[in-house]
């Protein structure tokens, strides 16, 4: 039975996540345009990190003692930014300063930029042996620090990953938590058209990870995926989320080329603005009974 301090924090991970969201929205429509797809379908999962399963430090961001992000599939470096703002790494003005000139937020994360990002990516499947680098460094420091490493589903077309994987495997680096968000889309079309990646689970399970599939959705599910894999000591570990891109605002989910949208037709910017007026009565709503 969950005590009453365990259902708090749970609906501040659901707030969390509405916020992060609605933020997302807020900046790419602002901006005019960008990846919301692929930022959408991991709102819940930076919620529950940032929320609930990580160590870190806003005031600190460079703290030893942190877990660290790699979000190899950098252009979802907007939910990455929502969340950071949100749990006060800087101030959340800046989210509209996205792509700008000289800002703190460029398109992909950098890591000479945003404080509370921890590697630069951009690069498809470069994260995945950034990640395993740092998690082999924490290792020889003896450090109970996990890397968390977001992988996307198309990402996987990049031979390098399978590299890393394999490099990850074999040394059964328990401290980097494989993250896979299976969206079933990237920038051409549908994954199983482009290269169909077959069972993602299957694979792993094949190269020596143990596995679990959850929900992407779910934050209960991701939770308790995340807890799970931490209790692994004897191999790698991969969580496959299975995902919808343009996860949480039914138009984009059904919107075909939803990959980096166009905030330019009237049908777009209203469904933006019904979402966000959605969302923003949702968070008033439950920050009262918080």
């Amino acid at each position: 039975m969950f005590s009453h301090l365990e259902e708090i924090m749970d609906k501040k991970v659901e707030i969390l996540a509405k916020k992060v969201r609605y933020d997302i929205l807020d900046m790419l429509q602002h901006r005019g345009y960008g990846h919301l797809g692929g930022s959408l379908s991991l709102v819940e999962l930076f919620a529950v990190l940032y929320g609930k399963q990580m160590k870190y430090d806003p005031k600190n961001p460079k703290w030893e003692g942190r877990d660290r992000v790699v979000l190899s599939k950098g252009h979802a470096g907007p939910v990455w930014y929502s969340t950071l703002s949100e749990c006060g790494f800087f101030d959340k003005e800046k989210l509209m300063t996205l792509n700008d000139g000289g800002t703190m937020l460029p398109s992909h994360p950098d890591r000479t930029k945003t404080p509370g990002v921890d590697m630069t990516t951009g690069s498809l499947g470069q994260g995945t042996s950034t990640a395993s680098g740092i998690a082999t460094a924490l290792k020889m420091k003896h450090s109970d620090n996990y890397v968390y490493l977001i992988v996307g589903d198309g990402e996987l077309n990049e031979g390098q990953c399978w590299e890393a994987f394999q490099y990850l495997a074999n040394y059964k680096m328990n401290n980097c938590i494989v993250i896979i968000d299976d969206n079933k889309r990237q920038l051409d079309g549908y994954t199983k058209d482009v290269i169909n990646p077959f069972s993602i689970e299957a694979k792993m399970k094949a190269f020596g990870f143990n596995t679990q599939t959850v929900k992407g959705n779910d934050l209960d599910a991701i939770d308790e995926a995340i807890t799970k894999a931490k209790s692994v000591t004897d191999s790698a570990v991969c969580i496959v989320l299975d995902t919808i891109k343009g996860q949480g605002v039914k138009f984009f989910e059904e919107l075909l080329d939803n990959h980096s949208v166009k905030f330019n037709t009237e049908e777009v910017n209203r469904a933006t603005d019904e979402a966000k007026a959605s969302l923003k009565k949702e968070i008033e709503e439950e920050e009262q009974h918080v």
